[in-house]
């Protein structure tokens, strides 16, 4: 067993994209669409119920087999500018990561600068904030694919 312990870290990803903020906050709200870019081929579940009050899950199994789940709470959504969620990462049912994430677009030119800052408490040594960061970033280019390919 591991002894608790808690690491708690702040970091905030800018990226650009060449789509107003409309399309960019749609790619969020569309349950399909949000699946492609988010989950990616790796999700075996996700569910999106995308509201002030609602959540979203995403579920899938890492290299060793482990259940990863991803499960979210919206808590402020302003259409085309802001979107406020916490979120908790379990392995196998047990939490390792808690978290609150804010989202702001911001029109750029004929473009939107999004905004994405995250606090959060990584528990037990099982993930790092290092880890969590590029897994972002990752997610904010698979975003932009989504949102080339014209889809969304």
């Amino acid at each position: 067993m591991t002894d608790p312990s808690v690491v708690n870290s702040t970091f905030t990803l800018e990226h650009d994209y060449a789509f107003s903020p409309a399309r960019v906050f749609a790619a969020w709200a569309d349950p399909a669409t949000k699946a492609r870019w988010f989950g990616g081929k790796a999700a075996e579940h996700h569910e999106l119920d995308f509201r002030a009050g609602g959540s979203e899950t995403t579920r899938g199994r890492n290299n060793e087999g482990q259940t990863l789940t991803f499960a979210t709470s919206y808590h402020d959504i302003v259409t085309d500018h802001r979107i406020v969620y916490s979120s908790t990462l379990s392995v196998d049912g047990t939490p390792v990561t808690i978290s609150l994430t804010t989202v702001l677009l911001e029109p750029h030119g004929d473009g939107t600068t999004l905004v994405l800052t995250e606090h959060a408490a990584y528990l037990d040594g099982h993930e790092q904030p290092e880890w969590r960061q590029q897994g972002t970033r990752s997610q904010l280019a698979a975003l932009a694919d989504e949102l080339a390919t014209g889809t969304s």
